[in-house]
């Protein structure tokens, strides 16, 4: 069996390394995990020692997670090992395409493909486009003015 003060030295020292650990490893359980052995450690030397080696053991816990705070938010973003684990780089682009190009759509005229009510799908030059009708609705084979680009659609009005 092991002695109680073992013990709660093994379960601090559990803590501690899984507390280490999750300044590496992303996701809050071995922090959680590492603060429940801690936890534990605490409750175990108030059990065994008595309000004073439980009050004792609680502070060591208290330095052991400030220090660990400390760390993950001061000390680790400007280490050598945020460096190598980041991005050193970040690259001009954009996922998709833009939708028009402005300059070729606005003011061109539009047929509704499906009925805007508000939203739906029109054909400028050709070409299907998803469409925001700001009249509010517009029946399928209406005819339209593209008023201007949004992120993902063509805003137009009914002419």
């Amino acid at each position: 069996m092991i002695f109680p003060m073992s013990l709660v030295l093994l379960l601090f020292v559990t803590g501690i390394i899984l507390l280490a650990l999750e300044l590496i490893v992303p996701g809050l359980v071995l922090g959680i995990a590492g603060g429940l052995a801690m936890l534990a450690g605490v409750a175990l030397a108030f059990r065994e020692n008595g309000s004073h080696g439980g009050w004792l053991a609680a502070a060591g816990a208290g330095v052991v997670l400030a220090a660990v705070i400390y760390a993950e938010l001061v000390w680790l973003p400007k280490s050598r090992l945020a460096k190598f684990f980041s991005m050193g780089m970040t690259l001009a682009g954009k996922s998709q395409p833009p939708v028009a190009v402005a300059d070729e759509v606005v003011g061109a005229e539009a047929v509704a493909e499906t009925t805007l009510a508000p939203s739906g799908y029109v054909r400028v030059a050709g070409r299907r486009y998803e469409a925001f009708c700001q009249n509010g609705f517009a029946a399928e084979g209406a005819r339209l003015r593209v008023r201007s680009v949004d992120n993902f659609r063509l805003i137009v009005t009914v002419v």
